[in-house]
């Protein structure tokens, strides 16, 4: 593990060390070396040390449990009474909902994150104890890892990390969004393949076939179009895809947690697509892939750049090493690092080379985005492929229980991102349920039209990774039927919004904007594609407040103007636009909106 990592998460979060090696506290779990990579991380500390200080017998350490939060430290759970027994049920509930249905536990940690240990028999006992309060609460445990830990005692003393999750009810399993952005040719479609149809790729591109929607994608083996593939994992953290499951409805079921990759185009010329990929599927997590034959090559950089500036928090995986010797490897991750830790990205990368790293990386990652997991693996020969499913199964969700919640309580708002005619059901909407509840049956109101109205429909029916769905969630990415609806009327952009939703309508806004490159000098009148959520379409600049031109790097107060039909916006929204080489980023600082929404 990187040096740098072990000193991000020291400094304030309880770092010591241990006659048993290096433990880098975090909320979210352990991070363990062997006693000879310790000794080889801490030489120098060791020198500069020794002179002035007397060695420390004390034992390693957490930070102290948070009330918040889906992590419980537990020192020992040895025959409860019923009455204690109860009250840990309780306690369990209440981490499994900041979870969203997952909750750590910590066996053999004091609150204080005093790492005490258990002897074999009194952690046989815990976990049984722990079991029976999962299957009171509908859940299951998975032991994720066991370590020994020394306290001043001749017998030896483990602490176990256990994963804690939900058996799925009613579909509400937990989903995390996965963007694959790479360079063309980097493995992207072929990993994806391998992780959700369960069989490696033969070298030739096999494994991919069943993600590509068009022929000429299939004929070229480039993506061209945005395509979503699954894998789930169950309740006790084993896989849960297509090798099992024939449909995708069996895998909803058995899975507790899903995770949707969103594989978009590496291609240049494909580039609004993947823009659009990213700003309107509103992913959790970004995976890099990068070829490691071919190192940092492309569309690589761009597509580092574009996931930065949205803030989507990104981690890489080096495909393809079975092509290339240890060495070739070995430069490409060197190449990335040197990437991630300009000053640009201030990044911390961290090599997973072992079980015990991908789940540290999981948690780490989520807290900090500074950390950056690094994978080597290969879709032909499996290697280190595990590691990756390892990673995917602790990855935890960003938002928390109470952040969901509020985003439920509001008024319902659907991005429209896909529209379709399927036979014998009519009208079919995809895209993501930004705010609120949508259900079964529900009247909501579609726009704007190129006039600024809002037209009345019914939701039909809603499918959720094609399957049957009653009720959508906040935060959740679905397809809704509508009947007869007149396609026409309809394009990618729009909202669905409950009828007492007053939205905001505008043809012109401001925004203050970051000016990434630009051949010459930026000013008035130049024409742009403006990325804002969903909204994809060429605005004006208007103005320049206070400056007559731009050059890259300069900040600014702009005036953009939609060139076809208004759209709807909100103050705050990130934004990012384009016209050939020159690129920008930005919020959305002011609106100018028409007051002429009505109801048709």
């Amino acid at each position: 593990m990187d040096p740098r990592v072990a000193e991000l998460f020291g400094t304030g979060s309880g770092l010591m060390a241990g006659p048993q090696g290096l433990c880098s506290g975090s909320g979210n779990g352990l991070s363990f070396m062997s006693k000879k990579s310790y000794a080889k991380n801490s030489k120098k500390v060791k020198n500069r040390s020794t002179r002035n200080t007397k060695p420390s017998n004390n034992p390693p350490y957490l930070p102290p449990e948070a009330e918040e939060g889906n992590i419980e430290y537990k020192l020992k759970l040895v025959n409860p009474t019923q009455y204690r027994f109860e009250h840990l049920v309780t306690q369990m509930k209440w981490r499994l909902q900041e979870g969203r249905g997952e909750a750590v536990y910590q066996i053999g940690v004091e609150d204080n994150g005093l790492l005490v240990g258990l002897s074999e028999e009194d952690m046989r006992a815990s976990l049984k104890t722990l079991r029976r309060m999962a299957e009171k609460v509908g859940a299951d445990i998975a032991v994720i890892r066991e370590r020994e830990v020394d306290y001043d005692s001749d017998i030896p003393r483990k602490i176990a990390e256990v994963l804690v999750r939900k058996v799925p009810d009613d579909q509400q399993f937990l989903d995390l969004r996965v963007a694959v952005l790479g360079n063309v040719d980097s493995g992207k479609s072929t990993l994806l393949g391998v992780l959700t149809q369960g069989e490696l790729d033969n070298g030739r591109g096999r494994a991919r076939l069943n993600l590509f929607r068009h022929l000429h994608e299939i004929q070229s083996g480039r993506t061209s179009s945005i395509s979503f593939e699954i894998m789930g994992f169950n309740s006790k953290g084993e896989v849960v895809n297509y090798s099992e499951s024939r449909t995708a409805e069996e895998i909803c079921e058995r899975a507790s947690k899903m995770i949707t990759f969103i594989d978009l185009a590496g291609h240049h010329k494909y580039l609004k697509t993947t823009i659009f990929g990213l700003t309107s599927y509103c992913p959790d997590f970004a995976m890099l892939v990068v070829g490691a034959n071919t190192g940092i090559a492309g569309t690589t950089r761009e597509h580092l750049g574009l996931a930065m500036a949205l803030k989507v928090p990104i981690f890489i995986v080096v495909s393809k090493v079975d092509l290339c010797t240890k060495n070739t490897t070995e430069r490409t991750v060197k190449q990335l690092e040197r990437i991630l830790k300009q000053p640009g990205c201030n990044k911390v990368p961290m090599l997973v080379a072992t079980a015990d790293d991908a789940v540290t990386a999981a948690q780490q990652f989520a807290l900090s985005p500074s950390i950056t997991p690094i994978f080597t693996l290969s879709s032909v020969s499996g290697e280190n492929l595990d590691l990756l499913k390892v990673f995917f199964n602790i990855l935890p969700p960003l938002s928390n229980s109470k952040e969901q919640e509020e985003l439920m309580q509001q008024l319902t708002e659907f991005q429209v991102d896909e529209i379709y005619t399927v036979p014998e059901v009519g009208t079919v909407v995809g895209g993501t349920l930004y705010s609120g509840i949508c259900r079964e049956g529900e009247r909501l109101v579609v726009g704007p039209t190129d006039d600024g109205n809002f037209l009345e429909l019914k939701v039909c029916s809603i499918q959720r990774n094609r399957s049957a769905c009653r009720v959508l969630r906040a935060g959740q990415a679905a397809t809704l039927a509508l009947g007869n609806f007149d396609r026409s009327l309809l394009r990618k952009g729009m909202v669905m919004v409950s009828p007492e939703m007053n939205p905001t309508i505008c043809w012109m806004f401001e925004a203050e904007i970051v000016l990434l490159f630009h051949a010459k000098t930026f000013r008035k009148g130049f024409q742009v594609t403006v990325h804002v959520g969903n909204v994809r379409q060429t605005a004006i600049v208007g103005c320049l407040h206070g400056k007559d031109e731009l050059r890259t790097g300069e900040k600014a107060v702009v005036r953009f103007k939609f060139i076809k039909h208004p759209e709807y916006l909100k103050v705050g929204a990130k934004l990012l636009f384009r016209e050939g080489v020159t690129k920008g980023i930005g919020h959305v600082a002011s609106l100018h909106p028409l007051f002429m929404n009505q109801y048709n």
